[in-house]
C-alpha cells in the first residue's frame, strides 16, 4: 500500500503545481484546450498514461475545460503516485498548447460541523445517512467526503464536556422515494434512532447517539 504524503510533502506538490489545488480530498485542476475536438483528444492521452500507470484520475469534460483530480484511493488520499502522474499530465497538456489554470468555484467549498464528545460514535450515522465515505488526513483526522466536488463535507469537534441546549441545526438529506425507507433503515443500523416516520413517505426524522438530527427527505 502506498504511503500518504505528510502536509509538508503536499505543500511541497502543490508550490511545484502551482496551477493544482488541494479540495475535497484530491489535488485537481482545469485544462483548457483549443476546442471540444481537442479536449477530447488531450483526454484520450491522458487516458493511455493512465493505463500505464494503473492509476486513473477523475475526469470531467465541460466543452473544451477538462477538469482533472487525482488521488489514490487504497491509501485514503494523496501519494507519491499522484504526484508523479500530475506531472506528466502536465507534460501532456504543454505538448497539446493547452491551458492549466486553478479550477474556480463559487466558494471554496462547504463543510458541515457536528460538535461532539465522541466523533467515532456518531461517524457511521452521518456517513451512511449522507452517503459519503470517509477521508483519512495526514494529520490522522477523519473526515466525511462526497463523490462530487461540490458535495459538502462533514467533520468532527472534539468538545471536552456535553452541550446541554437543543442543537437548533439539523441537515436534509433528499433521496429517490425507492430507496428512502432502506437508507432509514441503513442510518439506524449505523448507530442512529427513528425520532418520528409522521411525516412519512415524504420525510422521517432520526437523531445520531448525541441528539443531532438528520431527515430523510423524498424529491
Amino acid at each position: 500500500m502506498r504511503t500518504l504524503l505528510t502536509q509538508e510533502g503536499l505543500d511541497r506538490a502543490l508550490e511545484e503545481f502551482s496551477s493544482w489545488r488541494f479540495h475535497r480530498g484530491a489535488i485537481r485542476t482545469r485544462i483548457q484546450a483549443a476546442d471540444f475536438r481537442a479536449a477530447i483528444a488531450l483526454v484520450g492521452r491522458i487516458a493511455e498514461v493512465a493505463e500505464e500507470m494503473d492509476h486513473h484520475p477523475d475526469i470531467d469534460i465541460r466543452w473544451r475545460n477538462v477538469d482533472v483530480a487525482l488521488v489514490t484511493h487504497s491509501a485514503g488520499g494523496i501519494t507519491e503516485l499522484d504526484v508523479k502522474q500530475a506531472r506528466r499530465i502536465a507534460d501532456l497538456a504543454a505538448e497539446a498548447g493547452a491551458q492549466i489554470a486553478v479550477p474556480t468555484h463559487p466558494s471554496d467549498g462547504i463543510e458541515i460541523g457536528i460538535d461532539c464528545m465522541d466523533p467515532a460514535a456518531i461517524r457511521d450515522f452521518w456517513r451512511v445517512g449522507l452517503g459519503l465515505t470517509e477521508h483519512t488526513g495526514s494529520d490522522g483526522t477523519i473526515d466525511l467526503i462526497g463523490t462530487e466536488e461540490d458535495s459538502p463535507g462533514v467533520w468532527f469537534q472534539q468538545m471536552t464536556e456535553p452541550r446541554a441546549q437543543r442543537n437548533r441545526i439539523h441537515i436534509d438529506v433528499y433521496v429517490p422515494p425507492e430507496k428512502a425507507e432502506a437508507r432509514v433503515a441503513a442510518v439506524v443500523a449505523a448507530g442512529g434512532r427513528l425520532v418520528t416516520d409522521e411525516y412519512a413517505p415524504s420525510w422521517w426524522v432520526l437523531a445520531d447517539a448525541e441528539g443531532n438530527e438528520l431527515c430523510v427527505c423524498v424529491r
